[in-house]
């Protein structure tokens, strides 16, 4: 039985040498393959079960808490109704485009953020490091959000805040206390709910790709869906709830020729849809060699803009009977982030039928949807450790999610939390993402002109093909709104201090965050990545092949079993069309 596999392996390397002009391109595959099961046996790539296990993963990645917190708010403020036109646009021509480029880096170079830039050129190794630490910040304070979350949730039941809402947050839930640069006073409910918040992340991702994460989304996101379902039809039959919808989508048409509200249209497309994050390329990743990428990505990108407008109508239903009870207008009851969910919608529940049981749906939500969101950000630090130091999944979740989740008690568990969670956030989002977005469609484009490759990757495996618009929407409209965002966010930041907050605040956990991050991506470039783990090119069907080397990409021919044999691995448009039908 032994010698009768080894003679069936060595008639496939056989026929395979025969398909390759000089056998060498078939010959390294298999010499590669051989050497990463030899050598680096923990470092084969788990895959999702399923395309939908996907999907529902990527979803929840996108569905977070900025959907319903953030979206309402802002398309009230930049036009209404008028701003649903900026939004599909910038959904179509960067959301999209951005979102199929994350899914062919991942889904072709098959890696973490950091192996995934690795291979595809060794200098930019640091872009994916930069990544991965931009995720790691972004996972320490976002746990301490769906913690607050959660501990509202449980007060809903009774209506802790009593009746100033805002004086019980501020005072008696954080007890926060703005001038200390590092608090020393544990606010010891929010310490408890925040540990057990990390120790059920640290599970889940200990569990696995498929089993910890894929399971969670599967159970996760209809209960989302059930309950935000619920929650807005709860909400559209309340007192004053149309003059919300009316105040929420009632057009302004001359909010269109300002250019802050298109700007306004592609930040919120970027923040909600999780691209440039490493998230997307990493979940991509996971998926098998034959997965429909494009139309995976549309059903993603529409289910979570889908999920946006949904609570648009909710929370403004609720906005709408809050200005009916307070007797004022719905534009000053209408807020956003944190003081829409534990300022705002507490008034509106202490003021409601059945308020306790509206709130358990709403924090409930809004905790559910902080969870799924959490995975994919721990997620993209635990593959990239993973990769680069080839270790096995459970040692490497519980060994960082200790880390991060000491670092996330020690910043955000004291009277100071909410302080350093709203610099961190400011800078780490608006400065970080959309900064890495930018350097890499500079690197993949303008320095290498590499973005024809991806785009013959997806039409490789995808229903849906894209073409010279797509090249067009990634390259140049992304390119210039990511500049000039960019270059808005960095002239405001620093003409003065954000938030007003001291210089010395702003200066650690706003710009003394981006120095530590960029300090960490140089420092593990320089590390050695594991014997075994093939670094040059796709690890696909053309491992070992000189990445200089420049082959033309080639439309796919149809596959016909009784004119040539079929060719291992996903990557088949890295051969010439002479090899093909050789």
């Amino acid at each position: 039985m032994k010698w009768d596999r080894v003679s069936i392996f060595w008639d496939r390397v056989t026929r395979i040498s025969t398909i390759s002009r000089k056998g060498v391109l078939a010959q390294n595959y298999w010499k590669g393959c051989l050497m990463t099961q030899e050598a680096a046996p923990t470092q084969r790539r788990e895959v999702f079960s399923t395309r939908w296990v996907f999907v529902l993963a990527a979803i929840g990645s996108a569905v977070g808490l900025g959907n319903i917190w953030r979206f309402p708010y802002v398309a009230f403020e930049n036009g209404g109704g008028a701003f649903l036109i900026p939004y599909l646009i910038a959904l179509l021509t960067a959301g999209i485009p951005l979102l199929f480029l994350d899914y062919a880096l991942g889904h072709r170079y098959r890696g973490s953020a950091p192996l995934i830039f690795r291979r595809f050129k060794k200098w930019s190794e640091p872009a994916g490091w930069i990544q991965v630490g931009i995720c790691f910040f972004i996972t320490i304070y976002y746990a301490a959000i769906i913690a607050w979350a959660a501990l509202y949730t449980i007060k809903s039941i009774t209506l802790a805040w009593g009746d100033q809402p805002e004086q019980y947050f501020q005072k008696e839930f954080l007890h926060q206390d703005a001038t200390h640069v590092l608090s020393t006073e544990f606010v010891w409910p929010i310490f408890i709910a925040l540990a057990v918040v990390w120790i059920a992340s640290i599970i889940v991702l200990a569990m696995g790709v498929d089993s910890g994460i894929g399971k969670a989304s599967k159970i996760f996101m209809p209960i989302l869906t059930v309950l935000f379902v619920i929650v807005v039809i709860r909400a559209l039959f309340l007192e004053g709830s149309a003059d919300g919808l009316n105040a929420f989508f009632t057009p302004n048409w001359s909010a269109l020729s300002n250019p802050s509200v298109w700007v306004a249209a592609y930040g919120q497309i970027f923040y909600s849809l999780s691209v440039s994050f490493g998230i997307m390329m990493t979940y991509a990743s996971y998926l098998k060699p034959r997965t429909n990428l494009t139309g995976t990505g549309m059903v993603t990108a529409f289910a979570n803009s889908s999920f946006e407008v949904l609570a648009g109508i909710g929370v403004f239903s609720a906005l709408g009977f809050m200005a009916a009870q307070s007797g004022t207008t719905v534009k000053d009851a209408a807020s956003s982030g944190i003081g829409l969910a534990f300022i705002a919608f507490p008034t509106i529940i202490n003021e409601m039928p059945g308020g306790a049981i509206f709130g358990v749906l709403f924090f409930g939500s809004l905790t559910i949807a902080g969870f799924t969101s959490l995975f994919s950000l721990f997620e993209v630090v635990v593959s990239a450790v993973r990769d680069k130091l080839n270790l096995p999944r459970k040692q490497t979740a519980i060994t960082m999610g200790v880390i991060m989740a000491v670092l996330s008690l020690a910043l955000f568990a004291n009277t100071g939390g909410i302080v350093n969670l709203d610099i961190m956030d400011k800078f780490t989002n608006n400065v970080g993402i959309v900064s890495i977005a930018l350097i890499l469609i500079v690197i993949l484009d303008w320095v290498l002109r590499r973005i024809d490759e991806f785009s013959t990757h997806l039409n490789m495996v995808s229903s849906f093909r894209v073409g010279t618009m797509w090249r067009i929407c990634v390259v140049n409209i992304t390119t210039l709104v990511l500049g000039f965002t960019l270059f808005q966010e960095l002239f405001g930041l620093l003409k003065e201090p954000y938030g007003g907050y001291t210089t010395t605040q702003v200066g650690i956990y706003g710009w003394g965050v981006l120095v530590i991050i960029l300090v960490a991506a140089a420092i593990l470039t320089t590390m050695k990545w594991p014997e075994g783990v093939p670094l040059d090119g796709p690890p696909g069907s053309d491992f070992g092949v000189d990445p200089e080397v420049e082959r033309v990409p080639k439309i796919p021919q149809q596959y016909k079993h009784d004119e040539r044999p079929r060719i291992a691995g996903f990557a088949i448009e890295q051969y010439t069309d002479e090899e093909l039908h050789s």
